[in-house]
């Protein structure tokens, strides 16, 4: 790596929503700034009118590419020029594709190896502008190891997304034993690099009521969960379950492992906004590049009110940082292998080897 500090694509989100409030907040700690260089993709006059309507204390430096980000300052790179109308809370499709445009910068930008990690502000799908979601649109537009997933990530607990845009009708259909083996080997493999848990316990939660009530709630725990983590678990994998969700939070037991994965969307961010307090942040695992984001939404009906809460946007950063970190760390002896213990040569007395002296019949060293 060059010895510079991390580069943090952190791209406005959608215009007319919080995003420009929550970066400002997080990025107002110096501290920030002697972590990483902050590079904001965005438009400088939105940024200059969401800090005039918020009333807000956020100076930064203008550049037009990330090459010109300069250490010590938040760099606001221009994502496009032209003029954009800003409506705070009236969520417009304009406002949605300016948010497309910084994250097109961004992802370039990070192929070109100009940036080291992209953190995300929020854009919502809504009936001005149809929107599969960043993460999607990310996968997408960049070459990924297999499926992404959602790792939501805190203090007291990691909760990996089976499902996310899956309508509830449809959960079921996707809880097949291949696909279950996928997402933990998923998570087996980025706790490890990314995180640096050299042999991380997981948790499965179980997909019906009280784990399947033995076949009557259902019975894809005993058909369909188990025998995965049977086969997970002889493949030297620590995986554990299924678990009833009530019973796993109320009494506590995902403090016991290091990963936990929710077979849907609710099942997982509900128990995760109440245990961390809403501070967490959302990684992106299985993707070559680290994309982290808070765990807000564009929030609209909160916009321009400078109330805000940038907690999770802060831990989303320090939460990319860490990552790069740790995948740096993870990848280097891999990247740089011990040599061999001893030169082969063609002549076999030529050899220069560790030996280990053999003994004869009295139990004595042979010369």
């Amino acid at each position: 790596m060059e010895n510079r500090k991390i580069r943090v694509a952190i791209t406005h989100g959608d215009t007319n929503g919080i995003g420009y409030e929550l970066i400002f907040k997080a990025l107002e700690d110096p501290m920030m700034r002697e972590l990483c260089t902050p590079i904001i993709y965005g438009s400088p006059k939105v940024a200059t009118y969401h800090r005039k309507a918020l009333d807000i204390q956020a100076n930064f430096t203008i550049i037009n590419n990330a090459e010109s980000a300069q250490e010590g300052r938040i760099n606001m790179l221009t994502t496009f020029e032209e003029e954009i109308k800003v409506e705070l809370g009236e969520p417009s499709e304009e406002s949605g594709n300016a948010a497309l445009k910084a994250i097109d910068r961004a992802l370039a930008d990070w192929q070109n190896g100009l940036v080291d990690v992209i953190v995300t502000a929020p854009v919502d799908n809504n009936e001005a502008f149809n929107f599969s979601g960043q993460t999607r649109y990310i996968e997408d537009h960049t070459e990924s190891y297999g499926k992404s997933m959602t790792i939501l990530t805190g203090e007291r607990l990691r909760m990996a997304l089976a499902n996310v845009n899956t309508p509830m009708k449809h959960i079921a259909e996707t809880v097949t034993k291949e696909n279950i083996c996928e997402k933990v080997k998923a998570i087996h493999d980025s706790m490890r690099r990314d995180f640096r848990i050299s042999n991380p316990r997981i948790a499965v939660l179980s997909l019906n009521p009280k784990a399947g009530d033995n076949g009557l709630t259902g019975s894809e725990e005993v058909e369909i969960i188990k025998p995965a983590i049977e086969e997970l678990s002889d493949n030297g994998i620590q995986v554990y379950g299924p678990y009833a969700a009530d019973e796993f939070f109320t009494n506590g037991y995902y403090s016991s492992f290091d990963a936990t994965l929710a077979m849907h969307y609710e099942q997982g961010i509900i128990p995760f906004n109440m245990i961390d307090n809403n501070e967490g942040a959302r990684f992106t695992a299985g993707l070559p590049l680290i994309r982290t984001a808070p765990l807000q939404n564009a929030s609209f009906n909160i916009a321009g009110g400078s109330i805000a809460d940038a907690t999770s946007m802060r831990n989303a950063i320090f939460l990319a940082i860490d990552i790069f970190r740790h995948r740096a760390e993870y990848d280097e002896p891999l990247d740089n292998p011990l040599k061999k213990l001893y030169k082969e040569r063609r002549d076999e007395n030529e050899k220069t080897r560790f030996n280990i002296p053999k003994k004869n019949a009295n139990n004595e060293s042979a010369e």
